[in-house]
């Protein structure tokens, strides 16, 4: 099954906190790749997002941390360094090498335990489990707590989660994604068609741009984020691999609707190895979409229920 771990270099790794309904996920680049970012979302959680700035220093990250447990989940980005410090993996600061690794958050604290947040050992553990194969998807990872379809509150949610997917262009650059989903919004297929939305009183699924239209968002339930990770094999300039980035998200919209609003935190990263391909922007860019907008479905295609709130696949039985 195509997804991120097919860019040679990158390792993807889960650590899940099953009673709590937490976790959080680590994409690992240990040889460095060159790393930008674009956040969208009017409510983000996030650590070393000044560094992707093209204008700013630090051209490559070490590897990237999407974690559950809202801003106290970002204490999971010290085991994320401990274990790259212990493989002498970093910037090379003379003193010290101090490993570059962004880190966003998704809020599901409502999920679950509310006390129960990922933390350093949890981010350390991630990074022990981070393997080149096919990354595990569904409800796992800092996809244990997601849900989606929140604009009339929790009760009435479907469930998120993690969701991966790759494509391979014609010289052989392969562009791939890694996605959280845990959005306000509903998310769609090809077909506009809803796959996971709010659930209305007798079961049938209310598009939120329509309810959107009627009333505001319940504010129970005003935090949410959706983050994805975009690698390529190509080699790219950091300006390069923002405009990447700006493609993810054109992939998000796709996907989620409404996306981009103000009580969510969504956000794009992106790793360019420079391992094979020497493909134009516009079809790297494309192929970013097309990956993260995948990602995004069988994210929520594949999530089965967790803490009373029924998934795509248990709606479907």
């Amino acid at each position: 099954m195509p997804s991120l771990t097919d860019i040679s270099g990158i390792r993807v790794g889960h650590a899940t906190d099953p009673v709590g309904l937490t976790g959080c996920t680590v994409v690992l680049c240990e040889a460095g790749a060159t790393v930008a970012g674009e956040i969208r979302g009017g409510a983000p959680g996030t650590l070393e997002t000044d560094a992707l700035n093209p204008a700013n220093l630090i051209q490559e990250a070490h590897g990237v941390l999407l974690t559950g447990g809202s801003a106290y989940g970002l204490a999971a980005a010290g085991g994320v360094m401990r274990y790259l410090e212990e493989r002498n993996v970093g910037f090379d600061a003379r003193v010290a090498r101090v490993p570059i690794v962004p880190a966003a958050v998704i809020f599901d604290l409502a999920v679950g335990d509310a006390a129960a947040r990922p933390d350093a050992a949890m981010g350390y553990a991630a990074c022990a489990n981070a393997a080149t194969g096919p990354v595990e998807e569904g409800s796992v990872g800092v996809g244990t707590g997601a849900t989606v379809g929140k604009v009339m509150g929790p009760d009435r949610a479907m469930k998120g989660g993690v969701g991966s997917w790759s494509i391979r262009l014609y010289d052989g650059a392969v562009v791939g994604a890694l996605v959280v989903v845990n959005a306000l919004g509903d998310v769609i297929d090809e077909h506009g068609e809803i796959l996971a939305a709010c659930r209305g009183a007798d079961g049938r699924l209310i598009r939120a741009a329509d309810e959107l239209m009627r009333r505001p968002p319940a504010a129970a339930f005003a935090t949410n984020t959706t983050l994805a990770v975009v690698a390529t094999s190509a080699a790219l300039s950091k300006a390069e691999a923002w405009r990447i980035a700006v493609q993810g998200h054109a992939g998000l919209s796709r996907a989620i609707v409404p996306s981009h609003t103000l009580f969510d935190g969504d956000s794009v990263f992106v790793l360019a190895t420079g391992a094979t391909g020497t493909s134009d922007l516009t079809s790297l860019g494309e192929a970013a979409a097309q990956s993260v907008a995948e990602a995004v479905r069988r994210a929520v295609r594949i999530s089965r229920g967790m803490g009373g709130i029924p998934g795509y696949v248990d709606l479907m039985v």
